[in-house]
């Protein structure tokens, strides 16, 4: 919601007015000097959008207000020139209403399309939310970075590295609307009034790494050629995409870092791109690696977690070269999902992998659910309720 600067507005009085924190409504603003706001420019007020509503017989401005718990000058705000004192039944006005309903919807397939239709509203009601494009897929879609919060602490999250691991989206999602409407609603996520972790923690989401491959386990091959053809050739001729866990080109994302890739590349059964496994030629060759690269390369994270499904277990350890906070962190999140807490498994080339060698930082790699990728949509609640409470440890801790 956007409401005009009137003399002797303040960001202060603004969040008075709307109940917001006032570090919410400056992160909202950051086109505008918060410390001396000039009159007719646009200021935007986070939580809240514009409804209109028709006056109604015995409706007053402090009869409207008090029914949203507003104070009835943010009625004045919104509606320059009304007169108070002369309403007129049939006349139009604009109310502000809080936002206290979810956006996102986790529990169906939720493909490339859906996530950005979802972070194009969330950012237009939540506009701390930053996003910004990190590079294009192979099939051109913008790999989307949403950030938010402050402080010194930097905590990275990515899903859908796999394609027919699509619900971890769907999770990531959902978590970070209930996050924002938490802060804006100044309300507790499991008991946790969560705008410290907002003043303590900048988080970096980059919520579907495959676009592509969510997409084409989802909706079926591309209209693009020559990858409509290719698809179906590496799916030796089927139709049915629903285990494929590659990128469009046949190349496993989560085999790509530089982290012992040679081992990887020996060992790996497929020699030629394919539905799942293969390495590629080199590392680093697929643009969506490329892109979570550079951005890991430049933002100086503190830790890393990187969802997947399934087998509901935590791998936190490479090489021996994880710090000792990583065992401490670990801890907790088995604490709050249930899950297993696994040190080393024989596995090199992945995100998590090759994060922890490079900044000797702690990094997490989550295998959501259990069962047979890709999960079934009737496990998404349990999922959720699982994953929800390490979303929150790795923020607090």
């Amino acid at each position: 919601m956007k409401v005009k600067v009137r003399p002797g507005d303040t960001i202060w009085y603004y969040s008075q007015l709307f109940s917001i924190p006032t570090h919410l409504l400056i992160d909202s603003n950051l086109h505008v000097n918060s410390q001396n706001l000039q009159v007719g420019a646009n200021v935007n007020i986070p939580g809240f959008v514009l409804k209109p509503y028709t006056i109604g017989d015995g409706d007053t401005l402090w009869k409207l207000a008090k029914s949203r718990t507003l104070l009835a000058d943010a009625l004045f705000l919104v509606n320059p020139g009304i007169e108070a004192e002369n309403l007129q039944v049939g006349q139009l006005i604009q109310i502000p209403e809080r936002v206290v309903n979810p956006v996102v919807n986790g529990n169906w397939k939720y493909d490339y399309e859906d996530l950005m239709k979802d972070i194009h509203e969330l950012q237009a009601i939540y506009p701390f939310l930053q996003t910004r494009s990190i590079g294009k897929s192979v099939l051109g879609k913008e790999l989307v970075e949403l950030r938010l919060g402050r402080g010194t602490k930097r905590v990275h999250w990515n899903g859908s590295f796999h394609a027919n691991e699509w619900i971890t989206t769907n999770v990531i999602m959902t978590f970070l609307n209930d996050y924002l409407l938490a802060l804006t609603n100044m309300a507790p996520i499991r008991g946790f009034y969560v705008e410290p972790l907002y003043l303590k923690a900048i988080l970096s989401i980059v919520p579907m790494v495959n676009p592509d491959g969510v997409d084409l386990v989802l909706n079926g091959p591309p209209e693009q050629e020559p990858y409509k053809q290719e698809v179906v050739k590496i799916n030796n001729g089927s139709l049915d995409f629903k285990d494929w866990k590659a990128n469009i080109r046949g190349v496993d994302l989560n085999n790509q870092f530089p982290a012992n890739w040679e081992i990887e590349k020996k060992r790996k059964e497929p020699k030629a791109p394919a539905p799942r496994d293969y390495p590629g030629d080199a590392p680093l060759t697929e643009p969506e690696v490329i892109a979570i690269e550079k951005l890991t390369r430049s933002s100086n994270f503190t830790c890393v977690l990187a969802f997947h499904t399934q087998g509901e277990v935590i791998y936190w350890g490479y090489e021996g070269l994880e710090p000792p906070e990583a065992e401490t962190l670990v801890k907790e999140f088995s604490r709050v999902s249930g899950y297993e807490a696994v040190r080393f498994v024989d596995s090199h080339a992945g995100f998590k992998d090759w994060f922890i060698q490079e900044w000797r930082r702690p990094g997490f790699t989550f295998e959501l659910g259990k069962g047979v990728n890709p999960l079934p949509l009737s496990q998404f609640e349990e999922i959720y309720q699982e994953t929800l409470g390490a979303f929150l440890a790795s923020l607090y801790m």
